[in-house]
């Protein structure tokens, strides 16, 4: 009986963390296309404005890296109730504050999210939360769910963000103004958020273990890590903003022609996650990732080498719907490997070192189309993904999971 109310409960705990990380998707998407525009009318630079978003990303990243770190000795649900106030404030100070010097101060130790991805400070608790929720198979169905719901909000969110200049345009408010309501909303979903923490059990804990974040469990993290990386690294060479670019110099594709098939690929690459805890249940997680990614990765080097455009957007979009469905598989991967304490920890040393691997190649791409509209960016990208799916295959085809995983 008890076991089946812990089940029970755990079921409900998942279900707040999926909703809790949909509404952040939605924030996220609204003010990471709001922001760029909001600064300037401010009156920023475009240095400023790049300072300011940098500001964020290596904030973000700091602070999942030290919340990862610390989080094997502190309670999980104050934690993220924690990471809800510090977003709460991040909107309220970006609605009320206009200085400079103010606002990249908010935006290094706050919660704004500039980017498609999750690197944030919620993401290794909630991670490792919910990976306590469940065990086994389930637990790369959750992750499918909490990935998929991320990004679909997120893309409703970044539709919404079109909603100021609207309002601004049909009832003649101000833009600035109108545009201060997205960070206002952006505040309130945190509160909503704080409200499903707030209700969190107590099957999100887990025991405090003695030893450092990764005691047991060091040396796996560090080769995934390393592995991940280089996986970013190559996908930095094939980032959506520039094969936009390339897609107009090698077939004169027009912006809104390259937004549509991107927007078919988003839908694409979402709802395929949640084919990988079928496939994960047949094949096992380490097939899954590499089965499914190698083939995305073939893909993208087809797509930079064919010389008709037809044949490249369907190779685009054959890679989409496979490209990400190694997601959930990976992250249940990370959470079966190491023991529950070491969870949130693994997941900021897996998460965050992916970010900046994928900060450098899009100079070397730059430097590519500017000599040649053949898609290369797209080749190195597809191979580098490659050979980290080969590497993996080799190095932990064989290591088992420390649950039932």
């Amino acid at each position: 009986m008890r076991r089946g109310a812990g089940a029970h409960a755990g079921r409900a705990d998942a279900r707040r963390i999926l909703a809790a990380r949909a509404l952040r998707g939605f924030a996220d998407g609204l003010v990471s296309v709001l922001l760029a525009g909001y600064l300037t009318r401010l009156g920023f630079t475009p240095f400023e404005v790049g300072a300011i978003v940098t500001g964020t990303l290596l904030g973000s990243a700091a602070l999942t890296i030290a919340l990862g770190l610390a989080a094997h000795r502190l309670p999980r649900r104050p934690v993220l109730l924690g990471a809800a106030a510090l977003m709460l404030a991040t909107g309220i100070g970006f609605a009320t504050t206009s200085g400079f010097w103010a606002l990249l101060v908010i935006a290094v130790v706050g919660t704004l999210n500039p980017s498609a991805g999750d690197v944030s400070v919620f993401l290794p608790t909630e991670q490792a939360a919910l990976a306590q929720t469940v065990s086994g198979h389930e637990r790369t169905r959750l992750f499918a769910w909490y990935n998929v719901g991320g990004n679909l909000t997120g893309a409703l969110g970044s539709l919404a963000s079109g909603l100021p200049a609207i309002a601004a345009h049909v009832y003649g408010i101000d833009l600035l103004v109108a545009e201060r309501a997205g960070f206002v909303l952006y505040a309130l979903v945190a509160i909503v958020v704080a409200r499903l923490y707030l209700q969190l059990g107590s099957e999100v804990e887990t025991r405090t273990a003695p030893g450092g974040p990764l005691a047991r469990s060091r040396r796996v993290v560090m080769q995934l890590a390393a592995l991940f990386s280089l996986d970013s690294f190559g996908g930095g060479f094939a980032v959506q903003s520039l094969l936009v670019l390339w897609l107009y110099q090698r077939f004169a594709l027009s912006v809104a022609a390259a937004g549509a098939i991107f927007f078919g690929a988003g839908i694409l690459s979402a709802l395929s996650q949640l084919v990988s805890p079928i496939l994960a249940r047949r094949i096992g997680l380490v097939r899954t990732m590499v089965y499914t990614h190698l083939p995305a990765n073939l893909f993208l080097v087809v797509a930079g080498l064919v010389s008709d455009v037809r044949l490249a957007v369907a190779f685009l979009l054959a890679r989409a719907a496979l490209s990400q469905m190694d997601v959930p598989a990976r992250q249940a991967y990370v959470m079966a490997v190491v023991r529950p304490e070491e969870r949130a920890a693994a997941a900021s040393v897996t998460n965050v070192p992916r970010s900046f691997a994928s900060a450098l190649p899009p100079l070397f791409t730059g430097a590519m189309l500017t000599h040649s509209a053949v898609g290369w960016p797209l080749v190195c990208g597809g191979l580098l993904k490659a050979l980290y799916d080969v590497l993996l295959l080799a190095q932990f085809r064989a290591v088992p999971a420390l649950d039932d995983a």
